[in-house]
């Protein structure tokens, strides 16, 4: 598995980790059976948030035993990000997860509570040692400016934002900013949410070309491609063992520059938005 330096959090982190959006207590037994084989598999990332429900929980019994193994991420949520309420909602999130420390811990997205105070919250966190390190999630480049004018260079651990074959956006400066200032990228929904290309599709058709030459399936190329860059780790979900296998399978594979100049062509990067795309 190859692993990557996490942003500020002077730790490394595998460059395929496991995401937790919409794990409940319907896939509770197989979704804890997908989380610990991940772990076995190395994919030792795992990421959370308050507003994922019954998912803080559910981590808390897949890494019962083994929270020294892990790398364990939550999110705050904006309506919670205020000093006072910040510091609140990561002790909930501690003790639904049966822990006393994340490694770190992500504003989820920016709300109406100004930036000084959450970050300010962070950093008496990291004082209390309750957090590791802190980052942002879906924040693009003028948020993330706001944030390092306020914390500093060398304090945003991350940025997890969205990012599939079929939504690059984040390309065209998000992670060029995140590289500049050693920011670890963390993409989120690396399949599209139900969106991946079909085998009949032409972009599909160039992912089982580029699979069967690497002796892979497309998901996992589609993982390698993702990756590429060396500042971009990804954190799929995976509600039974065998997709997480198959997720980690990924963590080894790289492309040769032929093979992602063709992903690029049948998925091409498009024009820059407005603004950065999230779900």
């Amino acid at each position: 598995m190859r692993m990557r330096p996490f942003g500020t959090a002077s730790a490394s982190v595998p460059v395929i980790g496991q995401g937790t959006w919409r794990l409940d207590d319907d896939q509770r037994r197989s979704a804890i059976d997908a989380l610990r084989k991940g772990v076995d598999a190395g994919l030792t990332h795992v990421d959370t948030a308050e507003m994922y429900g019954e998912a803080e929980p559910l981590v808390a019994e897949a890494i019962e035993g083994r929270r020294d193994e892990v790398f364990l991420v939550s999110k705050v949520l904006p309506s919670n990000a205020s000093r006072a309420q910040t510091i609140a909602a990561c002790e909930r999130s501690l003790a639904r997860l049966k822990t006393d420390r994340l490694d770190c811990y992500l504003l989820h997205w920016r709300g109406s509570v100004p930036l000084d105070e959450t970050i300010a919250a962070f950093e008496t966190l990291v004082g209390q040692g309750k957090i590791r390190s802190w980052g942002v999630s879906n924040f693009d480049v003028d948020d993330l400016e706001d944030a390092l004018a306020i914390a500093g260079e060398g304090r945003i651990a991350c940025n997890q934002v969205l990012y599939h074959l079929g939504e690059r956006a984040i390309e065209h400066a998000v992670t060029p900013w995140c590289e500049a200032h050693g920011v670890t990228v963390v993409a989120y929904s690396p399949f599209g949410s139900g969106g991946f290309a079909g085998a009949g599709s032409s972009g599909g058709r160039v992912l089982a070309d580029v699979a069967e030459e690497r002796g892979a399936t497309p998901r996992q190329v589609a993982l390698a491609f993702l990756t590429r860059r060396p500042a971009v780790v990804t954190i799929p979900k995976a509600s039974q063992a065998a997709h997480a296998l198959d997720n980690a399978a990924a963590g080894d594979l790289t492309l040769s520059n032929d093979q992602i100049a063709r992903i690029d062509r049948a998925f091409p990067l498009g024009p820059k938005p407005r603004g950065l795309p999230m779900i």
